[in-house]
């Protein structure tokens, strides 16, 4: 008779995302923003607090938030908050040295802030895009609704590029990029030097837990749907 539970060993992506803020209103607002293209990625939710003062009421605000945009939380990050998240039946995810690095995002609502102060919205072959000149580290998003994304600085691991249409990224990608974020299955993703941790097309998405094989590790590629299966393809020099 088998038994009624196997375990195994298991490794997953995660989507972390920080809050910089108790306010439950601020946090609703800025996941208004975002909330469908995290939900497209079906990854497992880590609510990172490491910037807030463990408190119950906080706690329950922010999740009640997370949950109304369906996007719920199996665990939290941050050194006081371990008690609080056994408390509330979550998981938790301590930040350590070594551990895998999940994808942390700079607060929703700062994604407009980010965007003015490494680029700017331009217009290019009658199509709205969003430029961005300055390198998008860790721990930062850019997000181009119904635009095209232009990145010429580096993305960091841990980083994200999020477009509606198609993202260049002329510079090592270190971090995620996600086009066709609206569901537009045309879009395609240019990488001068594919390092990426995760590349999506219309919400189908691969990550690299394993280097890809040597003519496109750190070459030119580009990335698209072709039979509902993602294709990464060399660019000839």
């Amino acid at each position: 008779m088998k038994a009624a539970f196997e375990i195994k060993s298991a490794r997953t992506d995660a989507l972390a995302v920080r809050a910089n803020s108790a306010d439950a209103a601020a946090a609703d607002a800025a996941l208004a923003k975002c909330a469908a293209q995290y939900r497209e990625l079906n990854l497992p939710l880590i609510l990172d607090l490491q910037a807030l003062a463990p408190d119950a009421a906080t706690l329950s605000a922010l999740l009640a938030v997370f949950r109304k945009h369906r996007l719920p939380v199996a665990a939290l990050r941050g050194e006081a908050w371990e008690q609080a998240a056994a408390a509330a039946g979550l998981a938790y995810s301590p930040a350590g040295k070594g551990a895998a690095a999940p994808i942390e995002t700079a607060d929703a609502g700062t994604v407009d802030e980010i965007a003015r102060q490494v680029g700017g919205a331009a217009k290019s072959g009658g199509h709205p895009t969003v430029f961005v000149s300055e390198p998008v580290r860790t721990g930062q998003q850019v997000y181009a609704e119904n635009a095209d994304l232009i990145v010429t600085g580096m993305v960091s691991e841990g980083a994200e590029l999020i477009a509606d249409g198609n993202i260049h990224v002329y510079a090592p990608m270190r971090g995620r990029a996600l086009a066709g974020a609206a569901g537009r299955r045309d879009a395609r993703i240019f990488i001068q030097s594919m390092q990426a941790e995760l590349v999506s097309v219309a919400g189908i998405y691969r990550n690299f837990e394993q280097r890809l094989p040597e003519h496109l590790h750190r070459k030119p590629v580009q990335i698209f749907l072709q039979d509902d299966r993602l294709v990464i393809a060399a660019i000839a020099a």
